[in-house]
């Protein structure tokens, strides 16, 4: 029996909030926009015509499997942050909204009206090295990333956002020293790998079955790339440079006595929404 996009919707919806699924609302629409190719203004116009079959088993069978622990942003193929839409695959984390708290910081610590150099490293899908560009108009940004699928993604983005003339990308080990060709940077900032590999496995299992462990695995207390970063990549900060590092959950702390260990200061700690320290930061200390 047909059905319309508006009893399609609020269908999917139900279902996914009888399994107690996260902000039904927004995935059920954007189920319902993937499967019909839609976008959410078309599907709020045509919400009293009627789904061919195609878009109706379509629409089912991504519910079926986000409620089966897939994440809507894989499904999809696209995500939201700071106000920029990005390409995502499950090559590349998905956003938070607590990572945007990292670039708001970057935002405020950087001279708006001076020109400036921003190395995004472990960049997974762009999204703060994008972010920063976006509104810091003046700043020229490198995303850099090891992962060649994630890397894709980078570009991908870059072109998306429409940001060619001012970020780029390279392939780069955050875990090694750089090449004094990359030259020197006003910031580095980094969303690193951080859960501890003991960790994993009791992950949700949206996170654990589905985003790239890669991304994940910050050794045995997830703190190897802090450690190796604030070591190896201060060479890489102009005198007086900003690096700056989202945390996990108890980790601040030890984050910040490894920046002040590397010739960091001015060390700071700021909260995300929840009230969790999820920023450090601070400024190199080196001579001119």
């Amino acid at each position: 029996m047909a059905i319309k996009y508006n009893d399609l919707y609020m269908d999917l919806r139900r279902r996914l909030r009888e399994a107690g699924a996260e902000d039904a609302t927004q995935a059920a629409r954007e189920l319902v926009c993937t499967a019909s190719g839609k976008t959410k203004n078309e599907l709020l116009r045509d919400g009293l015509l009627y789904a061919s079959p195609e878009v109706e088993r379509s629409a089912y069978s991504l519910c079926a499997r986000h409620l089966a622990g897939e994440p809507v942003a894989y499904l999809i193929g696209e995500w939201e942050f700071y106000g920029l839409g990005l390409d995502i695959s499950p090559a590349v984390l998905i956003p938070r909204p607590d990572t945007e708290v990292l670039v708001q910081t970057v935002v405020h610590e950087l001279d708006s009206g001076a020109d400036c150099r921003v190395l995004d490293l472990c960049a997974g899908s762009g999204c703060i090295g994008l972010a920063v560009a976006s509104q810091v108009l003046r700043s020229r940004v490198l995303l850099g990333e090891w992962d060649e699928e994630a890397l894709k993604v980078c570009r991908q983005n870059i072109r998306r956002n429409q940001l060619s003339a001012r970020v780029t990308s390279l392939r780069m080990d955050a875990r090694e020293k750089p090449s004094r060709q990359l030259g020197e940077f006003d910031c580095i900032v980094s969303n690193p790998p951080y859960i501890p590999t003991a960790d994993i496995e009791a992950l949700d299992p949206s996170v654990r079955d589905h985003e790239p462990h890669l991304a994940l695995d910050g050794g045995a207390d997830g703190l190897d790339f802090y450690r190796v970063i604030a070591d190896k990549w201060r060479d890489a900060l102009l005198p007086n440079g900003l690096m700056a590092f989202e945390v996990g959950i108890g980790q601040a702390d030890e984050v910040l006595r490894i920046m002040r260990a590397n010739g960091f200061g001015d060390i700071q700690i700021v909260k995300d929404l929840h009230g969790i320290p999820r920023v450090v930061y601070g400024r190199l200390c080196k001579e001119i």
